[in-house]
Parts: structure tokens; sequence; C-alpha cells
């Protein structure tokens, strides 16, 4: 999925800066060869947005799974709240990237651009589209996992609440507990 909104941030930037379109409502004064570099930067700078993106998603949509245990309700309620704070997040880095588009240097005007079209198509075609579709089409498969590899790995439940403590621990809180006079 990656691939795809980085696939597309490359065309635009194509079609912009090598190839002319459009060319003037960005500013741009001459086309020529896209810099070796700017496709390198965009590409693991998206890499880490979308990521984010992704575990936002599938851990909200997994929490729901967990509760309901019922696939179809588990992405729809995910996705209707994680939705709504990954497409806000993604505004903002759209407009931190448009405003690189207002400077005079065309590779930080090309980088601007393809990162800004980038989140755009991976915010509201990948993320609220494509994987939730994918997950609705999985059902339960989505939540397959060997039972060989569970029993290796560690259990962690992050909001299962305070681990059990040792006695050890509970009788030195105790001593460090100022004396309450009646």
């Amino acid at each position: 999925m990656n691939l795809l909104s980085a696939g597309a941030a490359f065309g635009v930037i194509v079609a912009v800066f090598q190839w002319g379109w459009l060319s003037s409502l960005v500013g741009v004064t001459h086309t020529g060869p896209i810099p070796p570099l700017a496709p390198i930067l965009m590409f693991a700078v998206l890499f880490g947005l979308s990521t984010d993106y992704e575990v936002f998603l599938i851990s909200r949509i997994q929490e729901e799974w967990l509760r309901r245990r019922d696939n179809s309700a588990a992405v729809n309620h995910g996705q209707a709240v994680a939705g709504r704070t990954i497409t806000a997040l993604a505004a903002i880095m759209i407009v931190v990237f448009l405003a690189f588009t207002f400077t005079t240097d065309r590779t930080i005007k090309l980088i601007g651009l393809g990162m800004a079209s980038a989140i755009l198509l991976d915010a509201l075609v990948v993320r609220t589209v494509l994987v939730p579709a994918v997950m609705h089409s999985l059902g339960r498969a989505n939540w397959y996992f060997p039972r060989w590899l569970e029993r290796r790995l560690p259990r962690l439940e992050i909001e299962a609440g305070e681990p059990e403590r040792d006695a050890e621990d509970q009788s030195v809180e105790r001593e460090l507990e100022p004396a309450t006079q009646p």
C-alpha cells in the first residue's frame, strides 16, 4: 500500500516538474530531470508517516476486535474512530508540505508537492478505503495467528491495568508513605 502512495506521488512530481503539466500553478519556471535524492527522501518520510497512520488504524480496529469478536463491526467502528484522527493529522501534514511549494528552491518545492500529494492519497484513499475494504474481505482471517508462534511471543496488554507487584515492592511502598495523624 505504501508503494501505491509513493508511485502516485512520483507520478505527480514527474508530471509537474519534468513534463510541465500545471507547472505555472506551482510556480515551476523550468522543467527538467528529477534530482535523485528527492524520491529517496520522499519514500523514507512517506514510509514513516504512512506506517504511523497504519499502526494507529489497525491497533484501533484490533481493540474493537478483541472487545466484539465481530470483524465487520470492528473494522467499521475502528475506522470511524481512527479515521477522523488520521484525516486531521494528514490535513496538517498536507498544509505543512504544501507550504514548501512557496519557496524558490526547486528541490524543496518538488519534495513539498510530492509529499503533500502522497499523504493526500495515502490518508484519503489507502487508509480510509483500501485497508478497510481488504480487512472486510478477509474477515476472520485478519486475526489468524499461528499457535506455535503465539506460545513463543510474550503477551503484552497495555491497557489491562497495573501489573501484579510482588510483596517486597508493596512493603517498601508502605514504609515510604507519610504517617497520618488522626
